[in-house]
Parts: C-alpha cells; structure tokens; sequence
C-alpha cells in the first residue's frame, strides 16, 4: 500500500523560518531509518506558500492565484511517499518521527489509490498504458 504524509505547515514554516541544527540532523537520522527499512519512495520539505500558486478549475476557466494562503493549518510544509504493508505501520512510523517543527505540528497519512482501485473501469489498454508510465 502506497501512502503519502503530509506534514502540516506552521506558524514558523509559513515564514520560512529554518528548524534549528538538532531538528535537522533529528529528521535527517529519521529519514535514513525510513530508507533503510525500504518504504521511503520520496520526499522533501516545501517552501512557504508565499512562493506558491494555485490553480482554480471552472469548467474551462483557469484563474491563477499567488500566495501567500491564509489558513496555514489546511497547508503542506513537506511530504514523504510510503511504501507500507498497511495503515498501522504507517501510523507506527509517524510516530517514531521527531516533531518536524518549532511548536506543536500535526502529520497526515492518506492512502493513495492503486489501479486496482478502479475495478472494471481499468481496461486492459488503461493497464498497459499505466505499466508503460511507470517504467518511463
């Protein structure tokens, strides 16, 4: 099962205040327990949303918006890509990581769909299209 990890953004990483020294090399021992245990796909930090932009979907308009986003709670400072058996070994590893931010954080674990997913809808030309994706 893939999983994707969102690490909710701060206070102090929507300023793009930098974690101190013990914070960095905390994370980075905890990234190389996750790559070593083998389910780390990916993975990084994100710059504050004041150097993004979204994208607004209506019919066939697209609007473009910069930030900064106002609700930082609802934004992603970083994200890892899990390879797990299941969702309690996702969550056992979360809480192994050191709290990736200056005051009080809050990590997300979300499924991510898998073809199989999809049921009948998946034709075998879908399949074939997906594997060929992938390999590239």
């Amino acid at each position: 099962m893939k999983v994707m990890i969102f690490v909710k953004a701060t206070e102090s990483s929507e300023k793009g205040e930098m974690p101190e020294q013990e914070l960095l090399t905390a994370m980075m021992e905890y990234n190389e327990q996750l790559n070593k245990s083998g389910i780390l796909l990916g993975g990084d930090g994100l710059k504050p949303s004041k150097e993004g932009v979204r994208v607004q979907f209506s019919g066939k308009e697209r609007n473009v918006v910069d930030g900064p986003f106002i609700e930082t709670k609802e934004l992603v400072a970083g994200y890892w890509l899990w390879q797990v058996k299941d969702m309690q070994e996702a969550i056992d590893w979360v809480k192994r990581c050191p709290n990736p931010m200056k005051e009080d954080s809050e990590i997300e674990i979300r499924p991510i769909y898998e073809l199989e997913d999809f049921g009948d809808m998946v034709t075998p030309e879908i399949k074939q299209k997906y594997d060929a994706l992938l390999k590239s």
